[in-house]
């Protein structure tokens, strides 16, 4: 079987974690951790992937939320002080792809348009009512706009549906210590 090799950018306890316990699965706790205050803003968003994910059923119990990994070592997010890098050598199918353009506008709790079209309509519902996608979102008084925004982000994982960024990350539920390639400190 082949595999393939991926980086991804966690912070140093998540290095020791791995060389102690030889495995590594993301918690909420270390989200809260990682972002602070701000956690609870992109929460939702990694619930809605945690729920919706074509690989939901490879999760395991202990898992909270995937683990981020990036197809090339270039498109790995920079470096810190308090992080390192782990190449991983993998099988594949361990890996569930994102585009990274559609990743994004959900985080900004946006619509994901089926097509250029589409996006028009979209964007002419919005004008009508006066409101941006995120301010929507956010509020109690848009529940049909919130509606369409969250049932359009079913296209995520939907290959024919294509938005700038065309750019594939990958997600795992657990990474495990004999993946490690490599890691740069």
């Amino acid at each position: 079987m082949d595999k393939i090799t991926v980086w991804t950018k966690q912070n140093r306890a998540v290095l020791k974690e791995l060389e102690e316990k030889g495995r590594y699965v993301a918690k909420k706790e270390y989200i809260f951790k990682d972002l602070g205050e701000h956690a609870h803003l992109v929460l939702e968003v990694y619930d809605w992937l945690v729920r919706n994910t074509p690989n939901a059923a490879q999760k395991p119990k202990d898992a909270e939320y995937p683990v981020w990994v990036s197809l090339a070592k270039e498109a790995t997010m920079l470096q810190s002080d308090d992080s390192v890098i782990l190449e991983l050598t993998l099988d594949p199918a361990l890996i569930t792809m994102v585009n990274i353009g559609k990743w994004g506008t959900m985080l900004n709790y946006s619509y994901i348009p089926a097509d250029e079209k589409d996006a028009k309509r979209h964007q002419q519902q919005l004008q009508l009512y006066g409101v941006s996608d995120t301010k929507a979102y956010m509020s109690q008084f848009y529940p049909q706009i919130k509606r369409e925004i969250l049932n359009s982000w079913s296209r995520l994982f939907d290959d024919s549906i294509l938005l700038d960024g065309h750019g594939c990350y990958g997600n795992l539920w657990e990474v495990k210590s004999r993946w490690i390639t490599n890691v740069i400190q």
